[in-house]
């Protein structure tokens, strides 16, 4: 009874709309489509990939400009209510629960609809694929794209790669589809595009691909390497030669049921021909080789390309007779030289403790591998050389893949990297920050969210970044596959999206470590030394005088925000009138001292279950000293009392193994 109580108004409502104030229907042939323009809240941006169902299940999904052109014969000249839904983004819900709007939908008519955003990145555009701006063209609008509807016939696009090359970028994707059958192009399709700038579109408008044609008009195979199955690409990369000149390689692999590699070998691009020329091979056993997307780093006078499979823990010096010698590979780990996964060994010191160290013919720990080790009590959580974990809630992150990159705006390493596992399978991104490329990656926030949907493969563009890298630009997959969901959203189904992120978002404020200049100082720091700062310089690398790292990020204090973000406040340093210093939080007006770090206050919201409280009291010397507790709550301390809570900061896992451990994600 109570809940037809509740319906009946409801329906009565509907049942005496206005419906006469409608148009009479007119043949379909001589109606306009109804406009729908969807755009995102905060930027007044379309939003691509939103879903709008009929009562009847009737889907339509906005094109990258988020309009959508409804058109159907029987929907136009009636009201219809259209269900919202797109991931990362909720729209209001009404009386009933229902998220979505009623919209008249009058031939020639528009309705505008704004969508708040869950996720901190900015969804752009689809990037590959057929029907990229369909509604749009049908409005009669005019797309960014030379071929807004379909490119060489390629329908979708499965993990991209990229490099720059002879002045032009160069684009590589896997397995790759077609409008005339299931069966498509398994042997890398490839693409090239101006460099951002003049001649080039702007990134945050889209990609024009000039793909390289087939004698059919599909995207042609630039692989057709011997052997049976699907051909891969991985880490593509560009490297000089001894006589300077610029050469492009990649590592291929055959693939056999059920995802298992049955070949790898090296191979080279020549630009002539438009194909790859397969080179050596890399034997199967062979613990190290070029794969992920790298990035360069100089180590003195040696240029590296790191190879990052979300983190670069593989490297080689930058020329192109190293890159082809699988002998001057080194993997950053704590495996005895020699050892293998299958029958791990590990490089212990007299406390049992690993060492790490750069070593060759040994693979290295990804997040993955570090787990099951964990998993299997061979190493305790604290000793891994990663620990990512969820800035809210404390919980392990376990990336799987993604990219590493300096970033000039941060000045810092920053991590775009999908989680293995999590609220969807391969479906959740996630942001760091660090000090070096090799860490101390500790602490992450989540920017994309999808439900049961993944998109896995992110790939983060440093050559797109704009505004001097406050805002970055990645992509990755976006796929039903490996997420359990049988539902596959057309059009955009197996293909690449973009989105952007702004760093200085207040909501992405991630906690970087918190320590003094130098890693030799002694554990007794005084207030004025704690500063998040790079430990490290751009131009050099950790782990290159054979310290261990995790026993180096085990001297950081603790961690905390360097810049604004929501409920964090500024700590300043000030000195008092007897010469000692303290902290103290800083006003939010007319006060010019720079602050060291940020804390976590927020007395109407529950803190972050990863924090634990900062305090600051005078020791018997009269000096002001810090203190971590991990109370639950935080109560204020008695007036005069020589003791005082700052805020909430964020704990070093390398301390902590009671805060590492029982929660990991199992393995694959």
């Amino acid at each position: 009874m109570s809940i037809r109580r509740h319906l009946i108004p409801g329906l009565v409502q509907l049942l005496v709309l206005p419906l006469g104030l409608l148009p009479a229907p007119t043949p379909a042939g001589e109606q306009q489509p109804f406009r729908i323009e969807i755009v995102d809240q905060s930027t007044g941006r379309g939003v691509p990939l939103v879903e709008l169902r009929t009562v009847n299940e009737v889907l339509f999904v906005s094109d990258s400009a988020g309009r959508v052109a409804i058109t159907d014969p029987d929907l136009l000249g009636h009201e219809v209510f259209f269900h919202v839904f797109s991931h990362g983004y909720e729209f209001p819900a009404d009386g009933f629960g229902y998220r979505g709007r009623r919209l008249a939908c009058v031939p020639g008519g528009s309705a505008r609809l704004e969508l708040p955003r869950i996720n901190l990145a900015e969804r752009l555009y689809r990037v590959t694929g057929g029907g990229i701006y369909r509604d749009s063209v049908l409005l009669g609008e005019t797309p960014p794209l030379v071929h807004p509807l379909l490119n060489t016939q390629v329908l979708g696009q499965d993990s991209v790669l990229q490099a720059q090359f002879r002045g032009r970028l160069y684009w590589f994707w896997g397995d790759t589809q077609r409008p005339g059958y299931p069966l498509g192009n398994f042997h890398v399709p490839g693409a090239t595009t101006p460099l951002p700038g003049p001649g080039g579109l702007d990134p945050m408008r889209g990609i024009d691909f000039d793909y390289f044609p087939g004698p059919d008009g599909f995207a042609k195979p630039t692989a057709t390497l011997p052997g049976s199955g699907p051909t891969w690409l991985e880490g593509l990369t560009v490297a000089r030669d001894s006589s300077g000149r610029e050469r492009l390689f990649a590592a291929a692999m055959k693939i056999k049921p059920p995802l298992e590699v049955s070949q790898r070998r090296f191979v080279e691009w020549e630009d002539d021909a438009r194909e790859w020329r397969a080179g050596t091979d890399i034997p199967l056993t062979a613990p190290l080789y070029p794969t992920g997307h790298p990035f360069e780093v100089r180590i003195g006078d040696t240029d590296f390309r790191y190879f990052a499979t979300p983190l670069g823990l593989t490297r080689v010096p930058a020329r192109a007779e190293s890159l082809l010698d699988l002998g001057q590979y080194e993997a950053y780990t704590c495996l005895v030289d020699g050892s293998s996964l299958k029958a791990p060994q590990f490089d212990r010191n007299s406390a049992g403790e690993p060492r790490y160290r750069w070593r060759r013919d040994t693979p290295p720990l990804a997040a993955l591998e570090q787990s099951k080790l964990v998993g299997q009590g061979q190493l305790r959580p604290h000793d891994g050389l990663v620990q990512l974990r969820d800035v809210e809630s404390g919980q392990p992150v376990l990336v799987h893949g993604g990219t590493t990159a300096w970033n000039s705006w941060r000045r810092r390493w920053i991590l775009v990297a999908v989680q293995w596992g999590g609220t969807s399978n391969l479906g959740e991104v996630w942001y760091s920050e660090a000090e070096s490329p090799l860490g101390p990656w500790a602490w992450a926030r989540k920017i994309v969210t999808h439900r049961r949907y993944s998109f896995y493969n992110p790939r983060h563009h440093p050559l797109f970044d704009d505004q001097g890298g406050r805002r970055i630009y990645f992509e990755g997959t976006y796929t039903a596959t490996f997420s359990g969901n049988s539902n596959a959203t057309p059009r955009y189904d197996y293909n690449q999206i973009m989105y952007r992120l702004d760093l200085d978002h207040p909501g992405l404020a991630v906690p970087v470590a918190v320590g003094p200049r130098s890693v030799d100082a002694p554990r007794a720091v005084t207030l004025g030394e704690l500063r998040p700062r790079s430990w490290y310089r751009v131009d050099s690398s950790p782990g290159e005088t054979g310290e261990s790292l995790p026993q180096v990020w085990r001297t950081v204090p603790f961690f905390a925000p360097d810049q604004p973000g929501t409920h964090l406040v500024p700590v300043v340093l000030r000195k008092q009138a007897d010469g000692e210093e303290k902290w103290e939080i800083k006003p939010e007006l007319s006060d010019t001292a720079q602050p060291c770090f940020y804390v976590w206050q927020g007395a109407a919201n529950p803190p972050p279950k990863s924090t634990v409280e900062l305090w600051q009291s005078r020791n018997p010397r009269g000096q002001w000293v810090w203190e971590l507790r991990p109370s639950a709550e935080t109560t204020a301390p008695p007036a005069g009392n020589q003791e005082e809570y700052l805020g909430r900061v964020w704990p070093n896992p390398w301390q902590s193994p009671q805060a590492a451990q029982s929660e990991q994600i199992p393995a694959p």
